[in-house]
C-alpha cells in the first residue's frame, strides 16, 4: 500500500506494508540510517524518532500510524536551531563512546529542551528514561543536555 509521510521537511511515498515498523521505513526504503535498531520493543530508545516534535519509538510505530504526522530523524533535527545547539552541545562534551544510542539520546534530548528550555535533574532523568547506553555516558549525557541548555555542567552527574 501506498503512504505518504513528511520526513525531514520532504514528503515522500512508500509502498509497503500498513505493519511495517517506521524504522525499517527509514532505514531500509528512505535509506536514513541515523535510527538504530536496538531491542526492537521500545525499551532501549536507540530508535527514537519526533513525530509532530514527540519521542517516539519507530520500532513499534507502524507506518499506518504515522498518518500526516512530521517525522524528523536525527538526519533533520540538526536542521533546526535547537537540534544543531543539541548536536553541538554532545560533540563539545565528547559524549559519545561507541555512538550507537547517540541518535536516539539526541532525539529525547531535544524534545525535552523544546518544552523544557532549562530542564531541571528530575526533568532530565524523566525524559531520558528508555534510553539506554551500554557505553554508560550517562554524566556526559547530562551535561551536553545542561550545555545545550545553557545551564552549568559542574553538577552534571546522576542521582
Amino acid at each position: 500500500m501506498a503512504f505518504t509521510i513528511e520526513v525531514n521537511g520532504v514528503e515522500r511515498t512508500v509502498d509497503v506494508d500498513g505493519e511495517m515498523p517506521l524504522l525499517w521505513v527509514l532505514r531500509d526504503v528512505l535509506d536514513l540510517k541515523g535510527s538504530k535498531y536496538g531491542c526492537g520493543a521500545g525499551l532501549c530508545g536507540a530508535c527514537t524518532v519526533h513525530l509532530d516534535g514527540e519521542p517516539t519509538r519507530s520500532c513499534l510505530t507502524p507506518i499506518s500510524r504515522v498518518g500526516t504526522a512530521k517525522v524528523t530523524t536525527i538526519e533533520g533535527i540538526g536542521e533546526t536551531l535547537l537540534g544543531r545547539r543539541v548536536q553541538n552541545a554532545w560533540l563539545d562534551v565528547d559524549v559519545m563512546q561507541c555512538g550507537y544510542c547517540q541518535a536516539g539520546q539526541i532525539m529525547s534530548a531535544a524534545a525535552l529542551l523544546a518544552k523544557t528550555p532549562r530542564p531541571s535533574d528530575r526533568n532530565i532523568d524523566s525524559a531520558m528514561t528508555g534510553n539506554v547506553c551500554r557505553c554508560c555516558t550517562y554524566p556526559r549525557i547530562r551535561a551536553a543536555i545542561k550545555k545545550a541548555a545553557g545551564l552549568s555542567t559542574a553538577d552534571a552527574r546522576m542521582p
